[in-house]
């Protein structure tokens, strides 16, 4: 379990960019970068990422940032989400990481319901999934929407698709009308999973402590 939780951190670590995609059909797709960018370990007193979604155009104006806690469980990888006050700040930190030192943990609030599981499908790829419950709840047109969210992620690729549905008639109400979004890693940041990160391989259990 050990091991797949550091496997998982090294991939998910990383830039990616779906430019291949929107150049061949830029009607439907925009350019758009994510980047899941390794934390210092003492935030959480153990693993973590900042992640930002932006448009190639306007890196520094991120129309999407979340903080996120790793946590193994003996079926799945857990990336809890959280989000934090003035995001502003941070706008940019995908891309230049010393930015990264802004965030502190007592300023960071829970996305209830928000958390992605992941597990291992086939060697070196996972699949995630929101959490069960239909609770992660995004305003959409001044109503609430529950977010259906689903990403395949491994060393070279993540796919990813993200819709809104009505609470109260499970009808769709937001979400890409022409596939999934498909990005290619551009860069890793595996190297900054740090010496901390690789308790995860050497002592069994020993993050749930760290992070519990």
């Amino acid at each position: 379990m050990i091991g797949i939780t550091l496997k998982f951190a090294k991939i998910l670590a990383g830039h990616y960019s779906n430019f291949s995609q929107s150049q061949r059909d830029p009607v439907n797709f925009a350019h758009i970068n994510i980047y899941f960018r390794p934390l210092p370990w003492e935030i959480f007193q153990g693993p973590g990422f900042y992640s930002e979604q932006s448009y190639g155009h306007d890196p520094w104006r991120p129309y999407r940032q979340g903080v996120h806690r790793l946590i193994s469980t003996e079926k799945v990888q857990i990336v809890e989400n959280f989000g934090f006050d003035q995001p502003i700040r941070l706008a940019g930190a995908g891309f230049t990481p010393k930015l990264l030192k802004l965030i502190h943990i007592d300023r960071l609030k829970q996305r209830c319901g928000c958390a992605m599981h992941f597990q291992e499908t086939t060697p070196g790829c996972f699949s995630g999934k929101v959490e069960p419950g239909n609770k992660c709840l995004v305003p959409r047109d001044g109503r609430p929407t529950y977010l259906v969210s689903e990403v395949l992620v491994d060393h070279e690729n993540w796919i990813s698709r993200d819709q809104g549905f009505d609470p109260a008639t499970n009808t769709l109400q937001w979400g890409s009308e022409h596939g999934p979004l498909r990005f290619e890693r551009v860069a890793s940041f595996e190297n900054e999973v740090t010496a901390e990160w690789a308790r995860l391989s050497n002592h069994k259990g020993e993050e749930s402590e760290q992070i519990g």
